[in-house]
């Protein structure tokens, strides 16, 4: 039997399905459309291996649907176009028994390919359900978007993937046969990444390698055996996260070589262009921001451009901007500053805006005192004028902190001259 491990060990039904019980669970929010068969288009979203692919065979199966499969890397229109004939065929409109439409990995479809699509959902020829592990705020057309319900599908826990790791020996008809004592599994979880699938491959190719059918898997003999059988980059996800944080990782630690060296990785995979770019936007921001704010300019300029240019070409553009903001200096000051700020609003509520900076568009809003007492910072010396425009609650705090970068000092020296006894700079 060729079958691989994760394949055998499908569930078929939601009583095997493991994890994602905000879905599928007792109370989840999937389960009674699943029972009564009333099922919406819509679109799952979650890290590669967490059952996306699975849940939609199960949906259709529970459901007694027609069920109609494409991957978004080898169809094209035409494709499409075919299956929603024959859906069209199978089932009437707007019944319980509507086909239903899998696309995984539908972030790869192109504009006109998820236009394609429209009007079968629309029109109720096809249930379409989309798997992605790209946020399809991003990489979903609007119009298809506002059509789907959007399910986000979480990581597993350690104890899910112990549990899979377990129903594999005493289930699997293949395994059963074999005496195997889990000893260690943190190897097995580290190099899995919460990816169940990849989980299996790598649990099926530790009991494949040993020759006797009495198995101790430990952490060590998990490593050995791994590293000797190294597997080269996925990009539907076997070591899509991997590189991609090794990647965002050097350039924040402002090292250009291997920043493009995981890139050439990405690139020679057939990564998609625009999701190396996005996070090149990201990090501009996150680890550079105001030490060097023509960064943000350069990121969003590639972005634009590799999304325009596409590759082989793109991949010089990628290279400089990659090696520009390796080499830019570094801070996280207003990423910082974000999440300060929005943990103060979630720690202390809707506080009032004082008086003097609220907006006065009225006469009886005049009468109660918005806006009095607001200094036109431009009357003043130096365009400043020393006046509250926190919340009473919140007076003094700091949020804002520059970083320690030769741009940032000179905006340290410049609050520390107009703030020095309010703020603590």
């Amino acid at each position: 039997m060729n079958e691989p491990l994760a394949e055998r060990l499908r569930p078929k039904t939601l009583d095997d399905y493991l994890c994602q019980s905000h879905l599928v669970g007792e109370h989840g929010a999937l389960t009674q459309q699943i029972k009564q068969g009333l099922i919406p288009s819509m679109i799952f979203w979650g890290p590669p291996g967490t059952g996306k692919t699975t849940l939609a065979n199960i949906i259709a199966t529970e459901s007694g649907r027609p069920f109609y499969t494409l991957s978004a890397i080898n169809s094209g229109v035409k494709d499409i176009r075919d299956v929603i004939d024959k859906a069209k065929q199978s089932g009437g409109l707007f019944t319980t028994k509507n086909p239903i439409l899998f696309i995984d990995e539908i972030h790869r479809f192109s504009k006109s390919q998820q236009d394609s699509l429209l009007q079968a959902v629309e029109k109720g020829w096809i249930t379409l359900i989309g798997a992605t592990t790209e946020n399809p705020s991003f990489e979903v057309i609007s119009a298809l978007l506002s059509r789907c319900q959007v399910y986000i599908l979480n990581a597993f826990e350690k104890s899910d993937l112990e549990t899979l790791l377990r129903r594999a020996i005493e289930k699997d008809a293949l395994l059963s046969t074999k005496k195997i004592q889990l000893k260690e599994t943190s190897a097995l979880l580290k190099l899995s990444g919460g990816d169940a699938r990849k989980l299996l491959n790598i649990f099926e190719l530790i009991i494949n390698s040993e020759e006797t059918d009495k198995i101790i898997v430990t952490d060590e003999a998990v490593l050995t055996k791994v590293q000797n059988n190294t597997t080269r980059y996925d990009k539907t996800g076997e070591q899509h996260y991997d590189i991609i944080s090794a990647f965002i990782k050097s350039i924040r630690g402002s090292d250009p070589n291997a920043a493009v060296y995981w890139l050439a990785r990405m690139i020679e995979g057939g990564e998609d262009v625009k999701f190396i770019a996005r996070r090149l936007l990201i990090l501009a921001s996150e680890d550079i921001g105001n030490a060097n704010p023509t960064a943000l300019v350069i990121a969003n300029n590639t972005f634009q451009a590799v999304a325009t240019i596409g590759f082989p070409e793109s991949r010089i553009i990628l290279s400089q901007c990659a090696t520009y903001l390796a080499c830019s200096p570094k801070s996280n000051a207003a990423y910082m500053a974000i999440n300060k700020a929005q943990q103060l609003v979630k720690d202390t509520g809707d506080l009032s805006v004082p008086l003097e900076i609220r907006n006065a568009p009225t006469k009886l809003m005049k009468e109660l005192g918005y806006g009095d007492n607001y200094k036109y910072a431009h009357h003043y010396e130096q365009n400043f004028a020393n006046q509250e425009f926190m919340p009473d609650e919140l007076k003094g705090i700091k949020i804002y902190d520059p970083g320690n970068n030769a741009r940032e000092k000179g905006y340290q020296e410049f609050l520390k001259q107009r703030w020095k006894d309010k703020y603590n700079y």
